[in-house]
């Protein structure tokens, strides 16, 4: 594992002098913010050693480094999933590599769907934690002590101060952010009225199929992370009529704006701003 991380770390140091700080995952249809990178440079995954390849729609599959609001930032426009059929160390090889490159900070998105019936499609949530109905770990096998502790802590996954500040951020912004509880399941068939019912009793606000594998990886690398949902669609059973990946992209179109706004003031407040 290390040997491959190094390797893929070289490459991309050898096509970019920034040291990143933050690193951002960005879900489908989110991968717009990475167009706003000034200074960047574009690398397709299938560049990158021991890099897996996107294969979903809404998910460029590039990584682009640059500055951002003042912010050397690292952004994969487009992640991996479990449903692709790649194994969780794949699905979560690229947050070793950010943090061998110097990343501190981790902003993770995703597009889920909506089980608090107080949301609605377009909304943005604050993730103050998470589920694991994948019922799978990336730390299982033997544990590299240099890589992670072998037992990380889960307790506060989503780092409290940085949730503190995107609410400040949000309320200066004029932004309706909501917080709430992320249920990932594996996928890729939707879930069903039965499952979000479940899910709606064990404290889930929303559900999507990622997320979870990258932020227990960054927890176990010592990386804080701050993660935001955008609500594409209610979930099962909510509303009426059927779900469709087309409405997942409609909807993160539709807040793109609100979205940038959000993130860009999120990094402007963060320390460590350059220029």
């Amino acid at each position: 594992m290390k040997e491959k991380i190094e390797q893929a770390a070289a490459m991309i140091q050898k096509r970019s002098s920034v040291q990143p700080r933050i690193g951002l995952i960005l879900g489908s249809g989110l991968g717009v913010l990475a167009d706003e990178i000034e200074e960047a440079d574009v690398i397709p995954y299938e560049m990158i050693p021991h890099f897996p390849v996107s294969t979903v729609e809404g998910h460029a599959g590039r990584l682009v480094i640059g500055r951002l609001e003042g912010q050397a930032v690292i952004a994969m426009q487009g992640r991996f999933h479990l449903y692709e059929g790649y194994p969780l160390e794949a699905v979560t090889f690229p947050i070793r590599v950010m943090k061998r490159l110097g990343v501190e900070i981790a902003l993770i998105t995703n597009a889920a769907g909506g089980i608090n019936e107080s949301f609605q499609a377009g909304d943005l949530m604050l993730i103050r934690d998470h589920i694991n109905f994948m019922f799978r770990n990336p730390l299982v096998g033997p544990n590299d002590s240099e890589l992670g502790d072998r037992f990380p802590d889960m307790t506060e996954a989503y780092d409290a101060d940085l949730r503190r500040l995107a609410k400040g951020v949000a309320e200066k912004l004029g932004i309706d952010l909501k917080e709430g509880v992320y249920a990932a399941m594996l996928g890729p068939s939707y879930e069903t009225p039965a499952e979000i019912r479940m899910l709606r009793t064990v404290g889930g606000d929303a559900v999507g199929m990622s997320t979870v594998p990258e932020v227990i990886v960054a927890r176990h690398a010592g990386i804080r992370v701050l993660g935001l949902s955008c609500i594409a669609n209610m979930a099962a059973g909510i509303l009426p009529q059927p779900l469709s990946h087309e409405e997942v992209m409609e909807t993160a179109e539709r807040v793109k704006e609100t979205f940038l706004r959000l993130v860009k003031g999120i990094l402007r407040e963060l320390p460590g701003r350059s220029g």
